[in-house]
């Protein structure tokens, strides 16, 4: 069985895949900000008598990051995996939000990705072994308003991903990456929430299309036992789209011109919904608001 650091484990994504790995008997050491204000995953560990240990860690910052990740090699011995899940989302339009928030996001989703990757990968190289499985998103591939700052911190961990690849592949280091679709996780919920009042239509779009997405929810489940699999398999492949929408949405924009794909973002909002409906059976009109499952 493998020992396996996953980072953001407090809720959704990274807590489903906690639990599968415990419950496939992996050593799982759950990371988090702050343990205290998730105790979900601990309840779950103790009630199933699962390997698995909650710690603090914040990937925001150089020093937790270095003492979370030295403490638990120092007390439990080498991590064999890596699960860089911990991630924020931010949404607007590029003239409209505030500097700080495209540099959040970045700070966790990209640049807490690589401090993690860093603490291990020493270790990970003296021995020969290692796989670092890093949790992007179908906007690691498909750059949409209001989404763009978080596509770019995806699309950065994609490329980071690639590049790593090639250094690593030579000493025994496998480098994955994960891409889910919309997941019924609190994120995904946020986004069903319009933002503040926006000189742009994008924002109301999108609460739409999750919201009419979600009426028929995929869990964190499935990414946290593809996650597994991924750990559990010998398959060299690279990228792995997560969810029934994942593919499609690829495929969809694999389709289309740059210019077709700008000229759908920028369309009226008739022909915006109409083009999802047709494309994808949501009707995106629809915003009801949706209690976070």
């Amino acid at each position: 069985m493998a020992s396996i650091l996953v980072t953001g484990a407090s809720r959704g994504i990274g807590r489903a895949t906690c639990v599968s790995l415990g419950r496939a008997g992996h050593r799982v050491f759950a990371t988090m900000r702050d343990p205290s204000r998730a105790p979900e995953l601990s309840a779950i560990a103790r009630a199933e008598s699962l390997p698995i240990v909650v710690s603090a860690m914040d990937v925001d910052s150089d020093d937790s990051v270095r003492r979370g990740v030295g403490d638990i090699i120092a007390e439990h011995g080498p991590v064999d995996v890596l699960v860089n899940n911990a991630g924020i989302e931010r949404r607007g339009s590029v003239e409209e939000l505030a500097l700080g928030e495209f540099r959040a996001v970045m700070e966790t989703n990209y640049f807490g990705a690589i401090r993690c990757m860093q603490a291990v990968l020493p270790s990970m190289r003296t021995r020969g072994s290692g796989c670092i499985i890093n949790i992007t998103s179908v906007a690691g591939r498909i750059s949409a308003s209001p989404l763009g700052p978080y596509s770019a911190s995806k699309f950065a961990l994609e490329a980071i991903s690639e590049a790593l690849a090639q250094e690593v592949k030579g000493l025994g280091i496998r480098i994955a990456i994960v891409q889910p679709g919309i997941i019924n996780t609190d994120m995904s919920n946020a986004i069903t929430t319009e933002a503040d009042r926006s000189l742009y239509p994008h924002s109301r779009r999108f609460a739409g299309m999750f919201t009419a997405s979600l009426k028929t929810p995929t869990g964190p489940e499935l990414v946290g036992d593809t996650i597994r699999r991924i750990i559990e398999s010998d398959s060299p492949r690279f990228r792995t789209p997560v969810g029934p929408d994942a593919e499609p949405f690829l495929a969809w924009r694999a389709s289309m011109t740059d210019e077709q794909w700008v000229d759908w973002g920028a369309a009226d909002d008739e022909s915006w919904y109409a083009a999802v409906e047709r494309d994808f059976g949501l009707d995106a009109r629809k915003t009801e608001s949706r209690s976070v499952g």
